[in-house]
């Protein structure tokens, strides 16, 4: 079996796993890079820090996460110095994801020389969306000059969930209309049509869309000016307060749905007010994307959110049992692991589904090298 490493670079931490085909071998993680006292001084030390640490005997590929492909990457590819170039190309579509993706790939490049690197992109899997999904409607020109469409993330998760919905419903993938539900401190939603992405909500970056943790998802692009113009915020200003100080936190002062949750029950006004929120915009897009599929078989919730808050999941889908869409509450309330949470003959299945992003890294992965060994390369 093939040994795989994937190397997760987020923006102040790297997650590892190592597998032996598709079996997960061990895992961890190095937080608080480039905090005052706290881990290692950058992306650059944390990964050697990792691979310093690891026996790789065996190893036969390295994955990498990538945040940004842009309209370059439609799919992983095997890492030389021209995609590498590319990815730094990239850089200003995605100035905090990018930069610490590119020092794991260099890393991992020059302590490992023999071994095949791959990245597998965030955005690869919504290069299916049709052009009507990904145009916006501003001046042609202008968009084309600045690489202005909507790119989506999320992709290696919703392509996980998708297909492991379909397995748990024993249905074929490629016969499959699933709406996917990310829910974490990032959110996305995201209309898989036949195992293709043909919507999803995040865009040209994973400010637009739900409501996040501390993105404020969907807004009237006139905020941005009025704050500019009556508030005198920089662009600086604007962009953190969207990015950084909106969504669960901006409205309650906590990010963490639990806490949310929490005070909600207690009889908090504002909880109660993100609560809600929170879970009319995740309907209005599950309501838009059954439109846009036109049949629906199944519904998935996923990550931190989506995996754990049934309040959550009962509330975003209240109100669409006339489309085939209804929530056991014993099932949403109990039960772990992968599993339908609806009732026996729903026209529509709704499943809990853990996801895995690094073990969709690691499938890739591996698909690019034994590709790359069938041709000779």
């Amino acid at each position: 079996m093939s040994r795989v490493l994937v190397l997760n670079c987020g923006s102040s931490s790297v997650k590892w796993r190592r597998y032996d085909g598709d079996r997960a071998l061990d895992h961890g993680v190095v937080e608080r890079i480039g905090e005052p006292g706290g881990g290692p001084a950058d992306h650059t030390a944390a990964v050697r820090q990792i691979l310093d640490g690891l026996d790789l005997t065996g190893l036969t590929a390295v994955g990498h996460r990538v945040v940004h492909g842009g309209r370059t990457f439609s799919a992983p590819v095997f890492v030389d110095d021209a995609v590498l170039a590319a990815i730094k190309d990239l850089v200003p579509l995605a100035p905090l994801h990018n930069p610490a993706n590119l020092a794991g790939i260099e890393v991992a490049r020059a302590a490992l020389p023999g071994i095949p690197q791959v990245a597998v992109f965030d955005t690869a899997f919504h290069h299916t969306l049709p052009e009507a999904a990904a145009t916006y409607a501003i001046d042609r020109d202008t968009a084309e000059r600045y690489d202005i469409r909507r790119y989506g993330f999320h992709g290696t998760s919703h392509a996980y969930v998708s297909r492991r919905t379909a397995e748990l419903l024993g249905r074929p993938y490629e016969q499959l209309n699933t709406i996917t539900l990310h829910l974490g401190n990032g959110a996305s939603a995201c209309a898989v049509a036949n195992g293709r992405s043909v919507a999803t909500s995040m865009g040209m970056s994973p400010l637009e869309g739900l409501v996040m943790g501390t993105r404020s998802g969907d807004v009237d692009p006139t905020v941005i000016f009025h704050l500019r113009r009556e508030g005198g915020l920089s662009v600086d200003d604007i962009d953190d307060l969207l990015n950084h100080r909106s969504g669960l936190l901006g409205l309650t002062g906590a990010n963490d749905m639990r806490e949310v949750l929490q005070r909600r029950a207690a009889g908090d006004r504002a909880a109660e007010l993100a609560f809600d929120v929170y879970c009319r915009r995740i309907t209005g897009y599950v309501g838009a994307y059954y439109a846009l599929l036109g049949r629906v078989d199944a519904i998935a919730f996923t990550a931190g959110v989506g995996e754990h808050a049934a309040p959550v999941r009962a509330a975003a889908l209240a109100g669409l049992g006339r489309l085939g869409i209804t929530v056991d509450d014993a099932r949403n309330d109990g039960g772990d692991g992968d599993r339908v949470i609806s009732p026996d003959g729903a026209e529509v299945s709704v499943c809990v589904i853990r996801t895995d992003e690094e073990r969709e890294i690691a499938r890739q992965t591996r698909d690019v090298v034994e590709s790359v060994r069938g041709t000779g390369r």
